[in-house]
Parts: structure tokens; sequence; C-alpha cells
């Protein structure tokens, strides 16, 4: 392998187009050398419009190309797994978007696929990454605000396309499983703990067949309760709140940070107020440099690939208790 990984990616999602290709050639340790779509006209628009050398108009031919080093997959949800183990039939390491898979045991059969074959593997939740997340997570680990007790959060925004996959009950679409996932994941992130208790409810829509919005609620271990909403029809917000016996975070713009521009934490320590500015920094950039880097050290990434798995976990047990 090179100094810098070749990565291919897995379709001409818009996500891929308009968010994570950019970011992967704004890399320090990665380039993009193919595209693949089942449209080889779409495929080749793609290429162009990114300058990537190379489009496939079949995922087959991506996964034979011996210059692909690893792959992104950001196909609908339902095929994340079919295409990501086909990946690992290839012999090629894996970022597959977000969430994880259709339901748990699907997500474990990837971990496991992998693992078993000793293939790098990791779950594309880049907000992870942000320098905002881990300054909001130290504050917190260092007592910050005292005992956690409570963390709310909501991602939410009006979809604009009827056709949209995310509305789509045969991809495994829903507000859940496209945006409520990251709320359902930063209160596992912060507490570091495996919620006990889960349930939601949820409108569905009479056409799409899929939680339009859903409003959830978590009990840790450590006695801290999370509530979230997410939807697909409401005003755009993507926000969350720790809250502690001493003080409270609060984080404005949580999960889609704008590479060009700071982001602002907000910190009430008892009855002081501190406005935290965290630079720009392009989340995307940073999860694909993490997955690069891990594959040429040979080091595992930062986040373990099985914490896709229980994710899953909550989200089947939340969805189970809205019928």
């Amino acid at each position: 392998m090179t100094q810098k990984v070749r990565w291919g990616i897995l379709s001409s999602a818009n996500i891929g187009l308009k968010k994570v290709a950019p970011a992967i050639q704004q890399s320090s340790n990665g380039e993009i050398v193919a595209v693949a779509s089942r449209n080889l006209d779409k495929a080749q628009a793609y290429a162009q419009e990114l300058n990537i050398p190379t489009a496939y108009g079949s995922y087959e031919e991506l996964l034979a190309d011996p210059n692909v080093d690893a792959i992104y997959n950001p196909l609908p949800n339902s095929q994340h797994a079919l295409w990501s183990m086909r990946c690992a039939d290839a012999g090629k390491p894996t970022l597959c978007e977000k969430p994880l898979a259709s339901d748990g045991d699907e997500a474990q059969e990837m971990v496991d696929y992998f693992r078993d074959r000793a293939i790098l593997f990791a779950e594309a939740f880049m907000y992870r990454f942000h320098p905002q997340s881990q300054y909001v997570k130290d504050l917190l680990d260092q007592g910050a605000i005292g005992q956690l007790t409570a963390i709310k959060a909501s991602f939410t925004f009006p979809i604009g396309d009827e056709g949209n996959i995310r509305l789509s009950k045969e991809l495994v679409g829903g507000s859940l499983m496209d945006v409520g996932c990251y709320c359902v994941n930063v209160m596992r992130f912060m507490t570091g703990e495996e919620p006990d208790r889960a349930s939601a409810v949820a409108r569905y829509g009479e056409q799409s067949g899929v939680d339009e919005t859903l409003a959830g609620v978590l009990g840790f271990p450590s006695g801290v309760v999370g509530h979230f909403d997410s939807s697909l029809r409401t005003h755009m917000a993507h926000t969350y709140e720790l809250r502690g016996t001493a003080g409270r975070i609060n984080v404005p713009e949580g999960f889609v940070m704008n590479a060009d521009n700071s982001t602002v934490v907000q910190v009430w320590r008892g009855g002081d107020y501190e406005e935290v500015t965290i630079p720009p920094a392009n989340s995307y950039t940073l999860m694909a440099e993490d997955f690069a880097g891990a594959l040429l050290s040979k080091r595992e990434p930062r986040f373990d690939p099985q914490d896709g798995v229980n994710n899953m976990r909550v989200i089947d047990t939340l969805l189970a208790t809205t019928r």
C-alpha cells in the first residue's frame, strides 16, 4: 500500500458526493481513485465533478479493482450489510455509513464477518471526530457540571422530496434511523454506558409507513435520564444539552458542523456562564483520516465497530415500543 489510502466510493449517493468524498480528498492520508454506480453515466458524472480518475457501472467492478485499498459505503440502510460483507469478501476495509444496519442482529453479523477475516471496519458517525464533541466529553469527565443527571437531544429537519429514500420503509428509512440515531449515540457516548430502559412514541406516515417524527426516553444504569426527538417533518435542529448537579452544557450545533465555521459551547458552572468557541474542523475529513490512519498503521479505528451494534440494539428497542 502507498502512503495514502486509495479509496473507492460504493454508489453515487448524495452524502458521498456532497460531504464525504470532498472531505476524503482534503485528507492528509487518503485519495479517491474510483467510484461505482449501477448506472455508468451517473458514476462518470460523479467522477467528473470530483476529479476521480475511474468510474464503474457496477459495484462488483469497484470491489475487484486492485488499486482500491478501502471502501466508503453510503448505500441505503437496507443495503449496508449485503454490500459491506461483499467488500469483506473482496478483502476491502470498509467505512460504512450510519446507522450500521437494518437491525442489531444484522449489525452484529457484519461486525463479526469483518472481525473473522481480520479486515478493518468502522461506522461513519462523523460528529464524534469533531473537536467540539471531545471537548464536551472532557468537560463532563472533569466534573465541570457536577454529577450528570439528564441529557436532552434533538435532530430534526423537513424533508422536501416525497421520493426521498429516508421515507422508504423498504429501504429501512425513518427519522430514528436517519437522525435520531445521532441522539441515541451522543447519549451513549457522553455517559459511557448502555441504556437499560428505552421507550418511544412516534407518528408514522400514512404513505411512507416509517416513523416521520419520534420522541424517545432512555434510562442509564448510573441514573442518568435521556430524552430526545427526531423528525423528517420539523424545522432544522441538531442540538444536545447535558445537565448536572452543579451546571449544564448546551451544544447548539451538535451533529452537523459547517467545516468553515467555528462553533460555540455554552457552559454554566454554578452561577458562572462561559461561551467557548471551537475552531472550524471538518468532521468527515477527521473521520476519514482516522480510518486511513488505522489502516496504514495497522491499528484499530478510534471507535470500535461493536459500538455500532450497541447503537442498533437501542434503536431496535425504541422502535419496538412504538407499535
